[in-house]
């Protein structure tokens, strides 16, 4: 796999090479089963830069953000060449305290397999599924919002990937990356998220940032408008 160029589709798709010198950052499977200080601290950091003092926008833009990281450092690097990092919560490692994109690095140099049903199984499973609990355990916010999430972040690795082939004169890379997107897609958790399943997704509930202090309506959002606002024009 060329790493580098997985990279060059946007920060999102790419991997730290090496842990913090510090130590900070802590293996995902610490996270989910458990120790979920980190994850606490993380949505502290992201309460606090949106100026809100509503916890559950805060865990909900901060989940929707390591969602993005998940779907991408897995479906660019399956995309562009048929495999991807070992990415299993025991291997990879998050430092809670960076901004967005989510700082990541993993420890296994292994290579999976770039299929949907591996990608599914690691990600989905191995991931989005303990993350979405880890955070319902912190803060109060709907199951149904969060996998709304998961499907927008992934629809948006979607649309990048799309974007940077058509840039890269890589129609194979956009064909890998729509087969991908269609099987994912198709499990029942993600199949209701939004529609269509591609660059042009829309989803079916809110993230809740709009919520926040100057926050607006993302370009996928359920709404036209921000509720108690007057209807775009």
């Amino acid at each position: 796999m060329d790493e580098p160029e997985a990279a060059s589709v946007s920060a999102f798709f790419g991997l730290r090479e090496t842990p913090s010198p510090d130590g900070a950052h802590r293996a995902l499977a610490r996270l989910y089963a458990g120790d979920t200080a980190p994850l606490t601290s993380r949505i502290d950091t992201v309460a606090e830069r949106l100026g809100t003092s509503e916890r559950r926008v805060a865990a909900s833009v901060a989940q929707l953000g390591l969602a993005a990281r998940l779907w991408s450092i897995a479906l660019g690097p399956a995309a562009l060449s048929g495999r991807f990092p070992d990415l299993r919560a025991e291997n990879l490692h998050w430092d809670p305290r960076q901004q967005a994109p989510d700082d990541l690095w993993t420890e296994s140099a292994a290579l999976l397999p770039g299929t949907a049903d591996r990608i599914r199984d690691v990600v989905q499973y191995g991931h989005l599924e303990p993350l979405a609990e880890a955070v319902r355990r912190d803060t109060a916010v709907s199951s149904r919002l969060l996998w709304g999430n998961a499907g927008s972040a992934l629809a948006g690795a979607v649309r990048q990937l799309i974007g940077w082939a058509r840039t890269h004169g890589r129609p194979d890379v956009a064909a890998r990356t729509r087969t991908l997107a269609a099987e994912l897609f198709g499990h029942p958790a993600l199949r209701g998220t939004g529609a269509p399943h591609g660059p042009g997704f829309r989803r079916r509930t809110c993230c809740l940032y709009y919520r926040g202090p100057g926050g607006g309506l993302c370009g996928d959002c359920v709404f036209d408008s921000a509720p108690g606002t007057p209807p775009r024009t």
